[in-house]
């Protein structure tokens, strides 16, 4: 399983997916079979399966896990594909020049 957050929409991860995946060439092009609105099964060369599913992540933007046996290389193309989601920065007071020192005192 592989997993990426992104500020795209569960619906533009899907329909990103199904264009992305039809211009696979040859025997790793993959094609709908079942699809819900935040959901995405495509079936590919010999019967390969390969499942996307989209959920409201942590902090806002979409988390996109996809799974598949054979097609991990492509998958793993895909969600590079799609756009990030830009990390959240945290402030943390012992990063701040003389942090940890001023605490100690203060506490």
């Amino acid at each position: 399983m592989q997993e990426k957050t992104t500020p795209l929409s569960a619906a533009e991860v899907i329909a990103t997916a199904k264009g992305f995946f039809a211009r696979r060439s040859g025997i790793y092009a993959a094609f709908p079979e079942q699809e819900s609105g935040v959901h995405l099964t495509l079936r590919g060369q010999g019967g390969e399966e390969i499942v996307i599913g989209t959920a409201t992540g942590a902090g806002g933007g979409t988390r996109v896990t996809a799974s598949t046996y054979l097609f991990d290389q492509q998958v793993a193309r895909f969600l590079d594909n799609l756009p990030s989601v830009p990390p959240v920065e945290v402030n943390d007071p012992f990063d701040a020049p003389g942090g940890a020192e001023q605490q100690a005192v203060a506490g």
